[in-house]
This record gives structure tokens, C-alpha cells and sequence, in this order.
């Protein structure tokens, strides 16, 4: 009885070990693949409390792409957000952008607002018109301290 157990036990712990490397596999493969189905664009803004690279990237609430990397320009000291967009998806050139949140306390995601130019922004391109994140605390201040 005792050999039946301990070959049991073997059976489960090697399937165990197995099902933790697929996870780990197909989580690592899934974090660090390239995805050539999408195009790269940047915008700066003056202000981007709340946005970190993963953050959504949306148009009319639909989420069509993901932040990939942000960093400070040295000469405007504005930050620069990357993000990758689905190649199905044409953003016009004179469309714009802004921080915005998903309600009062919600996340912080990217929202472009599509513009009507018949030309398209392409690979690595700026999207040149911005607004920046408001921040929740400095609009509570301004209405508790200002109202009378």
C-alpha cells in the first residue's frame, strides 16, 4: 500500500511541476512578444499623473492600442508618451489627445479624439495636439479654498 502511495504521489507532483511551467511559459512568452500587428506614435504632454506604460490607449471608448514607454525630453521637460496602435486602426494627423479617467477615482488611460484630415499618421509619428492630466486634488483644492 505504502509503494501505491508514494507512485500516486509522484504522479501529482510531477503533473503539478508540469502545469507550473506551462503557466510560467505561456505567461513569459505572452509579456515578451513583439507584436507586429501594431504602429508605433508618441505625444508630450505637460502633465501625465496616472498614466504608466500598459495603460489603455482609447477612441470613443474603445480600446485600440497600449503605452509602451514614457520618458522626460531634456529640452522642453515635457513627457513623452509612447504607445503602440492596432495597424487596422488610421488615426487622421490633425486628430488630438488627452488624459482622461475612467470615472471620478478610475484609471488613467489615453483618449484620442479623431480629427478630419485625409492624411494618416504613420509609424513613429507625434500627435501634436495635447491636454494634459487633471489632477483630482488640485480641483478639490481650488473648490474648497475658493468658494466662500
Amino acid at each position: 500500500m505504502s509503494k501505491n502511495h508514494n507512485y500516486f504521489d509522484f504522479i501529482i507532483g510531477t503533473m503539478v511541476l508540469v502545469v507550473a511551467f506551462l503557466f510560467f511559459f505561456s505567461s513569459f512568452e505572452k509579456t515578451h512578444k513583439t507584436n507586429s500587428n501594431t504602429y508605433s506614435l508618441y505625444a508630450k504632454f505637460t502633465n501625465i499623473e496616472g498614466i504608466n506604460a500598459g495603460a489603455d490607449v482609447k477612441i470613443s471608448g474603445v480600446k485600440i492600442g497600449t503605452v509602451s514607454k514614457q520618458q522626460l525630453d531634456n529640452s522642453s521637460y515635457k513627457a513623452v508618451v509612447y504607445f503602440d496602435i492596432d495597424n487596422n486602426i488610421k488615426i487622421p494627423a490633425d486628430s488630438s489627445i488627452k488624459v482622461s479617467s475612467e470615472g471620478l477615482l478610475g484609471s488613467k488611460y489615453l483618449a484620442i479624439s479623431v480629427g478630419s484630415d485625409e492624411d494618416f499618421l504613420q509609424q513613429n509619428q507625434e500627435i501634436p495636439f495635447t491636454q494634459s492630466s487633471v489632477s483630482f486634488e488640485d480641483l478639490l483644492a481650488k473648490f474648497i479654498f475658493n468658494s466662500k
